[in-house]
């Protein structure tokens, strides 16, 4: 028996949880972006949006899907939802989210779920509201979609670098190459080329009418320590801000002190921690 109101939800509940999600735009941007290009029926095939709340007031939500990502998850909805949730096998390939929910979330949910690959305590969730006070790289541009073949290597190696496993192992990367093409038809794919070598490239991963959420930065292992990458990334903010969304987002491993410093030379401040559970 669950110890607490949680139920699934659907489109009659739609402005509920976009209440929720603008509560914590950083954190739901995961969610929103589906929900606005979807409703809510969009989790028939890709997961399911729990609430939490006492009667019919919804008070938090959280997608499980291909990630569990809780918002605005007070300890009462993290138990509500690690009672719900550990009574079914793992179908979740992270946990991503506010590091107090993800980190009790996980806390109550491992001795169901098994080990973890990788758990990431503390990510330090950066954001920017304006253009970066350094000049922008005038190389870094949006990717075409006749230089798919080119990023795709710089996007695997970014990926294993920085997830451990190689996005080639499922479907011979079939799957993630898609994934890169659909970014670079969106105009969400940035790099900096030297002859058809990509040497920096950095995503837009999501979009919402809040913020959109840069992934994927990587400096070819040759051109670091030269400088390349803040004048790269300022590029990057200049444009999103510019075209995409009204503040840009990201969050970054506590420990990379080398990117870290990229950021906050862009003008990133923090809001908040973010902790990812890697299974």
């Amino acid at each position: 028996m669950l110890t607490v109101p949680i139920r699934q939800l659907g489109e009659s509940e739609r402005a509920a949880v976009e209440r929720i999600l603008d509560q914590d735009p950083y954190a739901g941007a995961q969610i929103a972006e589906r929900v606005a290009a979807h409703g809510l029926n969009w989790w028939r095939s890709d997961g399911r949006i729990y609430g939490y709340g006492t009667g019919r007031r919804v008070e938090s939500v959280c997608w499980s899907g291909a990630h569990l990502v809780p918002v605005c998850a007070t300890p009462a909805a993290v138990t509500a939802y690690a009672d719900l949730l550990g009574a079914e096998p793992r179908i979740c390939s992270s946990i991503i989210g506010r590091a107090d929910a993800v980190l009790e979330l996980w806390d109550r949910l491992g001795g169901h779920w098994g080990p973890a690959r990788d758990v990431r305590p503390h990510q330090p969730l950066l954001v920017a509201d304006r253009e970066a006070p350094i000049v922008a790289d005038p190389q870094v541009r949006l990717v075409k979609l006749g230089e798919v073949d080119q990023l795709f290597p710089a996007a695997v190696a970014m990926y294993t670098e920085e997830v451990g496993v190689s996005p080639l192992l499922d479907d011979g990367g079939r799957g993630y190459r898609r994934r890169i093409a659909d970014l670079v038809r969106a105009k969400r794919a940035y790099a900096r080329f030297v002859g058809d070598r990509v040497v920096f490239k950095a995503e837009l991963a999501i979009v919402t009418r809040r913020t959109t959420q840069v992934q994927g930065v990587w400096v070819d292992p040759e051109y670091r320590g030269r400088g390349l990458a803040a004048g790269a990334m300022a590029a990057v903010v200049r444009d999103a801000l510019r075209r995409v969304a009204p503040t840009v987002s990201l969050y970054v491993n506590d420990y990379n002190t080398p990117a870290r410093r990229v950021y906050a030379r862009c003008g990133f401040v923090p809001n908040g921690s973010f902790a990812t559970v890697l299974f």
